[in-house]
């Protein structure tokens, strides 16, 4: 089979070559050119050492120079990594110390699935495969280079980088592979939080239907040693994940991996949800705008499916939803509402139908930025009212705040003379509930 990599990386493979050194295409880029999946980033492996790399190539990078690893810029300025053959002598677990001066079957042996030990040299047009990593991608499954349970003591990462691509792929995991990874899965605590996250945000960046994913963390006992809130996680409670789309890449790429970590993290509610995440090393960006949405949606959510079972509610009532939800939020909170409830059609529960939910969508949306629903949208402020002789004190803000739920109710109501004769009104009757009387 010819496998066809970017000219930039035929360039530095023949160069290297040239100068004497064998060098061949390495990695997830060879295995995923044999699936039919396009791939931009092409690793080589080279006989020449670091130093070497260094002096046949004008610009470059010391990228994990400790490890045999030189970044080569093309004349883009993009990078490629070029790593010498190396073998392990040592490992800990998740680190290893390297030697050179191995051969191109000592660098395979020494990865973690046949379907990431397949070579291609450009100069030969032979694809070196001593592990069998092309029958496995024809058998779609995940195995470990030679002995699993060796291979996952090597390091613990690969127990859930097995999961990943078994995931991404939609391949099983090889019963030998699975049994070291279940083996494996007390010993994940020696990954670092930020390997573990980064794991996490993989998964929901490159795999369609995640909950697969995460029920295999869940069955191998990862979650119990990662994430033990989420050890007895169900089934039901994953299954929203699969109906959210796969993150694309920019900002609206980043919105939808948001609402997949949500999903994740709702069943254990808002408080624990922000734990979970401060622990694993989240931001405090991502972890506040996942707890607000699941504490969001934990207060909103069932309300607002037996609302649209019933008929389609009026824009009073939207309106109250999306102030509770947040202008800026609501987008990502009627996401994450339509995939627990298209989840829960699947399982043949009652909820909301499309239809309904798209109706929804495009009126809460338009509402969010045209109504006032926040006190920043008062035509009026504290000064004004203070100007229309109020007395400064906390009775200012819960003026305010009823105003808000006034003008909720009617947005014609966001006038300033309408505003103030309300705020007197509420001042003067300050033990009256009934807030929404013209």
């Amino acid at each position: 089979m010819e496998l066809a990599p970017p000219q930039p990386v035929l360039d530095i493979a023949e160069r290297l070559e040239k100068a004497g050194y064998e060098t061949w295409c390495v990695g997830g880029a060879v295995r995923d050119a044999l699936l039919g999946h396009p791939h931009l980033d092409w690793d080589l492996a080279t006989a020449a050492r670091p130093e070497q790399v260094q002096k046949l190539f004008r610009r470059t990078i010391p990228v994990g120079i400790e490890f045999g690893t030189v970044g080569v810029l093309d004349r883009a300025g993009t990078l490629h990594e070029v790593t010498t053959f190396r073998r392990d002598v040592h490992t800990d677990g998740r680190h290893a110390v390297v030697e050179f001066g191995a051969s191109l079957d000592d660098d395979l042996a020494r990865r973690d699935f046949t379907v990431n030990a397949i070579a291609w040299s450009p100069k030969r047009r032979e694809l070196r495969d001593p592990f069998g990593g092309r029958r496995d991608i024809d058998r779609r499954v995940i195995r470990a280079v030679g002995e699993p349970r060796e291979r996952m003591t090597e390091d613990r990462l690969r127990a859930l980088r097995a999961i990943r691509f078994a995931a991404r792929f939609g391949f099983t995991i090889d019963p030998r592979t699975w049994d070291a990874i279940v083996e494996s899965a007390p010993f994940l605590g020696r990954l670092s939080a930020e390997r573990v996250k980064q794991e996490i945000d993989k998964t929901m960046e490159q795999v369609v239907k995640p909950a697969g994913a995460f029920a295999l963390w869940r069955d191998a006992g990862a979650f119990a040693t990662l994430v033990p809130a989420l050890a007895r996680v169900s089934d039901a409670e994953l299954g929203p994940l699969d109906c959210t789309p796969l993150p694309a890449a920019g900002p609206r790429g980043a919105d939808r991996r948001l609402t997949r970590l949500a999903l994740l993290f709702a069943p254990l509610g808002a408080s624990e949800a922000g734990k979970v995440m401060s622990a694993l090393r989240f931001s405090k960006l991502d972890t506040g705008w996942v707890v607000a949405l699941v504490e969001r949606w934990r207060a909103l959510g069932e309300e607002m499916g037996a609302a649209l079972g019933a008929s389609p509610p009026d824009d009073a009532s939207v309106r109250r939803w999306v102030a509770r939800i947040g202008r800026t939020r609501t987008r990502a909170f009627l996401r994450m509402a339509a995939a627990t409830w298209a989840a829960a059609r699947a399982r043949g529960e009652e909820a909301p139908t499309p239809a309904a939910v798209r109706a929804l969508a495009r009126r809460a949306i338009v509402i969010a930025f045209r109504d006032p629903i926040e006190i920043a949208d008062l035509a009026v402020d504290g000064d004004d009212i203070r100007r229309a002789g109020f007395a400064p004190g906390p009775i200012l803000g819960k003026i305010l705040s009823a105003l808000v739920e006034w003008v909720i109710e009617d947005p014609a109501r966001n006038v300033p003379e309408r505003l103030l004769e309300r705020a007197r009104w509420l001042r003067d009757h300050p033990n009256d509930d009934n807030l929404s009387s013209s």
